[in-house]
């Protein structure tokens, strides 16, 4: 972060700070403007004051109890992120024709360093609500796609983003030794896909491949996702690689 630039416009980033606190927030009453605060890392004064204009502005809002909710006007700038992304716009085509055959959710998930993030999601069965929702997060080194994500990167590279990441368990099953990682993106680069079992959430198994863009960089992975209950690691390989992998060759270059 470029704090020391002249850039840089602390008032700006203490009301983003402000609406970040919401990603620490699991449940659906709200945040006080104490727990505002606390979570922003700002002093009540200064949250009040921003929490009073990004209400003004439509960024947050006020439920029944008093407590500040995220506003409405959050989902327009998500709207408006997934319908000017040129990627996005290729891939939803591509990626209706790949649940239809395949039957299964499918995801496309974008690379953003530390994090995969998921853009484009389409649930085919019952499934845990917060898993399936676009904007959802996960570890890079957590998660199938971003493990394919890496394995298109250099060692160095991969070393890097290992050495930043918390490497801290989604869920019992989550791998995070470094060495037992490097082995799974050397897997997934002479594979062409990568393979995680309940790593980020518990029943499921996920695989994916890598979405290259023009200079050959991955930018974002194409997934399929599937119930533990229903298939075997090496089924769900032999069903579903071939899918992923196709799909991700579809949208080569489009980032």
């Amino acid at each position: 972060m470029a704090t020391n630039n002249s850039l840089y416009v602390f008032s700006l980033a203490k009301a983003f700070k402000l609406l970040e606190a919401f990603s620490h927030h699991g449940g659906t009453h709200g945040l006080t403007l104490k727990e505002l605060a606390d979570l922003a890392g700002l002093d009540r004064s200064s949250a009040q004051r921003m929490a009073y204009t990004l209400v003004e502005l439509g960024y947050l809002e006020r439920a029944d109890n008093r407590a500040y909710v995220l506003g409405k006007k959050v989902l327009e700038r998500t709207f408006d992120f997934l319908r000017t992304h040129p990627l996005i716009e290729r891939a939803t085509p591509v990626l209706v024709d790949l649940q239809k055959e395949a039957g299964e959710r499918v995801d496309l998930s974008l690379f953003d360093d530390l994090s995969i993030i998921y853009a484009l999601r389409r649930q085919s069965k019952r499934q845990t609500f917060f898993a399936t929702l676009v904007g959802r997060r996960i570890p890079t080194y957590a998660s199938s796609g971003g493990r394919a994500i890496m394995s298109h990167l250099p060692a160095d590279q991969v070393d890097d983003i290992l050495a930043r990441s918390t490497l801290k368990p989604i869920t019992a099953k989550t791998n995070t030794d470094p060495a037992r990682i490097r082995e799974l993106v050397a897997q997934a680069k002479v594979q062409g896909f990568a393979l995680a079992i309940e790593e980020s959430l518990r029943g499921e198994i996920v695989l994916a491949s890598a979405v290259l863009g023009n200079a050959r960089q991955p930018v974002a992975a194409i997934h399929i996702s599937g119930s533990c209950a229903e298939w075997t690691a090496d089924e769900f390989v032999r069903r579903f690689a071939p899918l992923a992998m196709a799909a991700s060759r579809a949208l080569y270059g489009g980032a």
